[in-house]
């Protein structure tokens, strides 16, 4: 997810997507303790994602 697309986004559709990425990352973590994730690198890339989300997020409140 680039930059542009989520500073482009409300705060509503923000939130949404952090729960949504929060909610990824919960079920792609259970997949790695299972041993059934295919690609772990996924992981840091939605972690990636949240932190971008969330420094949008502050930006805009500020």
């Amino acid at each position: 997810m680039k930059v542009a697309e989520i500073r482009n986004m409300t705060t509503e559709q923000l939130e949404a997507k952090l729960k949504e990425l929060k909610d990824e990352l919960f079920r792609l973590r259970f997949q790695n303790a299972i041993r059934q994730l295919d690609n772990p690198h996924k992981i840091s890339d939605v972690k990636k994602d949240i932190a971008r989300v969330m420094t949008v997020l502050q930006e805009k409140n500020a």
